[in-house]
């Protein structure tokens, strides 16, 4: 019995985790599990609401040689403002947030 190559395919891409994987979301982590995360992974992306997310460092190794760090705050189960790291920003661009 033949098996199709669309069958194997399949088969393969389970095997080696190609399948997509949802992103941690801080919103659903208390501030300090969001803290931790990136103080564990040194540089991870998480989600920060809806279809948001954004890379967070734990220090400036974790960034292009080029790059500086900058505080980042997110929304978190248990707090508006959690501290969870840094990050990574090229010296002179503008900083983060609305701009009109």
């Amino acid at each position: 019995m033949r098996v199709s190559s669309l069958a194997l395919l399949g088969l393969a891409l389970i095997a080696t985790g190609a399948v997509a994987q949802p992103r941690p979301s801080t919103v659903n982590m208390l501030c300090g599990q969001a803290a931790g995360i990136v103080a564990a992974r040194g540089a991870i992306v998480l989600g920060t609401g809806g279809f948001t997310f954004d890379r967070f460092v734990a220090d400036r190794r974790f960034c292009a040689i080029t790059q500086t760090t900058e505080p980042a705050w997110v929304l978190t189960a248990d707090t508006p403002q959690c501290f969870v790291g840094y990050r990574c920003k090229e010296p002179h661009s503008e900083p983060r947030g609305d701009r009109f």
